[in-house]
């Protein structure tokens, strides 16, 4: 399973790692310096830990919060099985769901699951009777990132960030942000808040966090679509980053890879625990450490307790599904589909995550994960 080699890393560090993984993968097709003309050999499973499927071009798309990852993926598993090609197009959940269900993808990558009534869809894109499952593979958590010039650390917690993202707390000196931050001297700078334009399942992830840790202040309910009036919005974690990362007074929510990459400050979160909750691979594992399986029967859908006051557990949290036919998936690309996934959540495709900034899954939920892709067809 994941475990970081070390506590939470800095900023510029995270980048370095980002970035790093980044140009690993994108470099994964050079070649090397052998001559053009000596035949390599494909790497073998007893070396590279990766049993390759029939070769296909297999496409795929949603979640960008498990971007990095999958970039990651794809590059130690094309390089071990050179004849397939996988594309992951990082589209936002709301429009990867779309791409799987209308039958143009061979998997999809989502922060949310499925509604009851998209698991019925499903039936149309899934052959042989079968429909949509749910595979967590990811966890993470979801960053509070802020610019404010002269304010490096900044707690607040789930009723003030629900007034805030509601357009309710308009100046960054406001007395409920204050209470929180006392001897900092907080600027009467506008907020600039800014949100998803994308349909998003890191948005219904945020908006689950508000609504189950601050009900009374939070009257949207949760949604992939942003229901609160006013602030600003961008297209996808990378969008909403930058936004963030050139608007002064700006706040924003985003998977802490995209803040790490961009050095972007990110707030610490009062819970209600002992102490203010800072955003990192090893509280997010605490907090997805109790999360339970909610869906029935063999689809593995996770509930998370968005609300935990556990001390040193990060509260907002998110899981990324793959999800495929339970039977019925695509004939010309499933054997390469499953053996991807099979690779992705066995030990070496997780212990690969180390440096890339995702949280652990709880190691019988991963356990559950492996068992039910070598049950699909």
């Amino acid at each position: 399973m994941l475990q970081p080699k070390s506590g939470p890393r800095s900023p510029a560090v995270g980048a370095a790692v980002v970035c790093g993984a980044l140009l690993l993968a994108a470099c994964g097709s050079t070649g090397g310096s052998r001559p053009a003309s000596t035949p390599s050999a494909a790497p073998s499973p007893a070396t590279t830990g990766i049993a390759c499927g029939k070769a296909a071009a297999v496409p795929a798309s949603g979640s960008t919060a498990q971007e990095f990852a999958m970039k990651f993926w794809i590059g130690n598993y094309t390089r071990a099985c050179p004849g397939t090609r996988i594309t992951y197009e990082g589209n936002g959940s709301g429009a990867g769901q779309t791409d799987f269900l209308k039958g143009r993808t061979a998997f999809a990558g989502s922060d949310s699951p499925l509604s009851a009534a998209q698991v019925d869809q499903s039936k149309s894109a899934c052959s042989d009777g079968g429909q949509a499952v749910h595979l967590p593979m990811v966890g993470g958590p979801i960053a509070i990132g802020f610019n404010l010039p002269g304010v490096s650390r900044l707690v607040l917690d789930a009723p003030t960030l629900a007034r805030v993202f509601d357009s309710q707390i308009t100046k960054w000196n406001d007395p409920a942000i204050a209470k929180l931050n006392r001897g900092t001297t907080l600027p009467s700078t506008p907020i600039r808040a800014s949100h998803r334009s994308d349909s998003s399942g890191t948005t219904d992830n945020f908006t689950s966090y508000l609504s189950a840790a601050a009900p009374g202040a939070w009257p949207h309910g949760h949604d992939k679509v942003w229901m609160a009036k006013g602030g600003q919005s961008a297209k996808g974690s990378s969008g909403l980053a930058e936004q963030v990362k050139k608007t002064a007074g700006s706040i924003g929510y985003v998977e802490l890879s995209y803040a790490l990459a961009r050095g972007i400050p990110t707030v610490s979160i009062a819970t209600g625990g002992s102490a203010p909750v800072d955003a990192s691979v090893l509280t997010a594992s605490k907090a997805i450490a109790g999360s339970t399986v909610a869906g029935s029967g063999d689809d593995l859908v996770l509930k998370l307790d968005y609300a935990t006051k556990a001390p040193g557990a990060y509260p907002i949290d998110m899981v990324t599904y793959e999800i495929v036919c339970d039977k019925g998936n695509k004939a010309a690309t499933w054997s390469a589909t499953k053996a991807f996934l099979t690779y992705i959540s066995g030990r070496r495709g997780q212990e690969d995550l180390s440096f890339q900034g995702y949280a652990t899954l709880p190691a019988a939920i991963i356990e559950k994960v492996r068992s039910r892709i070598s049950t699909l067809s």
